[in-house]
């Protein structure tokens, strides 16, 4: 860090003009050429990329300057939204616990404290709680604090567990000793995974790449060894990534190596840590499949079956089980056939359950299935003696929730919609009833009748259905006055779910529609709505995000001039790219750790993410490729024009988007706009990729986005 901010910020301050209003920092250009494919890629901000330069440093601190200059009218505004929903929430609560071999787990939030206590105590009445970690003692002295690993070994006695404090996604794994309060002396550096073996001393843990941060070796640790923990296994293809877990049966680790595309699983098992893991089928390309563990009944083999979601026969998977005395891929027996229609998105096994984790029509479903003597080997009744959870509104977000426990009655699951608040439910398995744990509470006197939710469907260009999930309440107009908040992502068959929140309830009570987009490139409708928005499809994430705002325009909910559009990541791809294409579409556009940069990021392989990211975007090594991303980087495509209003946010210990990413895209932005919309950079200089992680911390964020946004069209309380 720059020792001094001030005297690095005034370098970059133009002089103001007579107005006096706050003038946005300049940063110097220092051409760097090169030539891809023929191609001359010139990047004058090249240079910011040093974060050790105090140059770099200072002018990061010039643009919070800026921007805090620009929003101190909004100060009293942002501590208004700021007190309004911590007023929502309930401060000191306790989360519903969960059973694990004789113990409930949960932790508890405390009024003013930053981060939750994990505890746990005996399942008994009246006993005592147990403090297993106090991550606000944790925390400090740190601006940030992430929890990774947390694994209780078979005996109750050894918590394994990993922290990042400085958002760089660096863990470090520890073992603390439950009984006597006492941290080992073990500490191990870039920690991704972690799994107890059923000896109570062996554990295994995988560990990162010091560059590129991929995680690919696992290694075996003894505790009180006094050799080096064992490298197990390293995977050499950069493309891949791998994970160790145990199995919820606890007879099995499992080592899951994957690409976006492919994968393979070894295993090993629980009580013979020195063995060698054995692989369960070898990759190929284009093939997924992913492993749970049954010990099976009478006439089983003695390791019982392994349960196979696998993408063979269908991109949407289905399921096969095989005998873990044999598991090679030509003795996989078809369990449930591939529904084109229905995307099995997990599966997991219990002692007398199955339990499917579905998508269809853009909503997620769960599903039960029952198992008993010879219910692997029976075909074609298996969905029709299965029961499927049903939810009544027309959007929702339904999951797994915490069921470490092989054997039990019970499967919980969590539920929650745009106006219902998060809810935790067990399922009764022998009799389907659903018990209410709780819901998360919403104080002040909120009145979910005062809220509609819909499901609406934009025509893409090529008339695919775009489904939009929408949430206003109930005495907004209809009739193109009302602000809207339109949130895309689409990238990496991940879904954006329909959560609840009751900080946008100060978004909602302010006459603001939102909405999302479930644009192609993401997972709502199955891996085929992702495969038809990557590599060279990449275009229709973004031609369908414009064709969800227009539809939402049609439709009277808001018109241009009202409407705001979000996201993050590869979410801020898309709204670079989307601003690029129709600025005219938009008011205001707010990215958070926008992935801004395609071409430049792409071909620095050393970074984090990117040769693994060659199955997602392309390689632009290879011209085709190269083209195709140039097409719609939103870097390399800024022209001279009129763009929307901007609020661009990153952090400076963002490992998975670089802080320069947006601190380049605003600085060239900047040279070209032709309008005199406000264009702010904000730098959490202290965070990394999810930004704050302290829960005040984090509202206070979310308070200066509302503030920007609601002032910005005009609302001022």
């Amino acid at each position: 860090m720059n020792p001094d901010a001030n005297a690095a910020t005034s370098s970059f301050m133009p002089d103001s003009p007579d107005s006096g209003a706050p003038q946005p920092p300049v940063a110097r250009r220092q051409p760097v050429e090169q030539a891809v494919h023929g191609d001359r890629l010139v990047d004058d901000y090249a240079w910011l990329r040093d974060k050790s330069n105090p140059e770099v440093i200072g002018y990061l601190h010039a643009e919070n300057a800026y921007t805090d200059a620009v929003l101190r009218d909004t100060e009293r505004f942002q501590e208004k939204l700021y007190q309004e929903m911590l007023g929502r929430i309930l401060q000191t609560d306790l989360s519903v616990p969960y059973r694990l071999r004789g113990y409930l787990y949960f932790t508890r939030t405390e009024e003013g404290r930053q981060y939750p206590l994990h505890y746990r105590k005996r399942d008994a009445e009246d006993a005592p709680e147990e403090l297993l970690l106090d991550l606000n003692e944790l925390a400090a002295g740190h601006s940030f604090l992430s929890l990774g690993a947390f694994a209780v070994s078979d005996d109750n006695t050894l918590l394994a567990y990993s922290l990042d404090t400085t958002g760089f996604r660096q863990y470090t794994l520890q073992i603390k000793e439950l009984g006597t309060g006492q941290t080992l002396p073990e500490r191990i550096e870039r920690v991704t995974s972690a799994a107890w073996t059923a000896d109570n001393r062996t554990l295994f843990y995988t560990v990162e790449d010091e560059t590129t941060k991929r995680s690919y070796r696992l290694y075996r640790h003894v505790l009180g060894a006094s050799d080096a923990d064992a490298l197990v296994y390293e995977e050499a293809d950069e493309r891949f990534r791998i994970y160790v877990e145990r199995t919820r049966s606890g007879a099995f680790l499992l080592l899951t190596v994957a690409s976006h595309t492919t994968s393979e699983v070894r295993f090993l098992p629980a009580t013979q840590p020195g063995a060698a893991f054995r692989l369960i089928a070898p990759r190929e390309d284009e093939h997924e499949y992913y492993v749970d563990h049954h010990p099976g009944w009478t006439g089983d083999s003695s390791g019982g079956v392994f349960y196979i979601r696998t993408n063979s026969g269908g991109r949407t998977f289905r399921l096969v089980t095989t005998d873990v005395d044999d598991p090679r891929r030509d003795t996989w027996r078809e369990f449930i056939p591939n529904r084109p229609d229905v995307m099995v998105a997990s599966t997991q096994a219990f002692e007398s359950h199955l339990v499917l984790y579905e998508r269809e029509g853009g909503l997620p479903y769960l599903r039960i299935v029952p198992l008993g003597t010879g219910a692997r080997d029976r075909e074609g009744d298996v969905l029709a003696s299965s029961r499927r959870i049903e939810f009544a509104e027309p959007v929702y977000n339904a999951s797994p929730g915490a069921n470490p426990e092989f054997v039990t009655d019970y499967f919980r699951f969590q539920y929650e919609s745009f106006i219902t608040p998060r809810s935790v439910f067990d399922y009764d398995l022998r009799t389907g009833q659903q018990i209410l744990r709780k819901q998360q509470p919403v104080l002040g006197g909120y009145d979910p009748s005062q809220y509609v939710s819909e499901r609406l469907h934009a025509a893409a260009p090529d008339g695919t259905r775009i489904p939009l999930s929408v949430v206003y309440r109930r005495d907004t107009p209809r009739d193109t006055s009302a602000p809207l908040l339109l949130y895309g992502y689409g990238s990496y068959g991940i879904s954006v779910p329909v959560t609840f929140s009751s900080n946008r309830l100060s978004l909602l009570d302010r006459g603001v529609i939102y909405a999302i987009a479930h644009v192609r490139g993401g997972g709502e409708l199955g891996k085929p709505w992702h495969d038809a928005g990557r590599m060279h499809k990449k275009r229709t994430t973004f031609t369908d995000f414009i064709a969800s705002a227009e539809r939402l325009i049609a439709l009277r909910y808001t018109s241009s001039s009202r409407l705001i559009i979000e996201g993050g990541s590869a979410g801020g791809l898309l709204m670079g790219t989307v601003a690029n294409m129709r600025p005219d579409l938009f008011r205001i556009v707010i990215s958070h750790v926008p992935f801004v940069d395609v071409i430049n990021t792409m071909l620095d392989a050393s970074l984090p993410l990117t040769v693994g990211e060659y199955e997602e975007w392309g390689n632009p090594q290879i011209a085709d490729d190269y083209d195709y991303m140039k097409s719609y980087d939103p870097y390399s495509n800024l022209e001279r024009k009129a763009y929307p209003t901007m609020l661009v946010k990153t952090s400076l210990n963002d490992s998975q988007v670089m802080y320069w990413e947006p601190a380049k895209y605003a600085a060239k932005l900047r040279t070209l706009k032709t309008d005199a919309n406000p264009l702010l950079l904000k730098i959490n200089m202290g965070a990394g990729h999810g930004g704050a992680s302290g829960r005040y911390d984090y509202l206070r964020e979310i308070a200066l986005d509302y503030a920007f946004l609601l002032t910005q069209l005009g609302i001022r309380n």
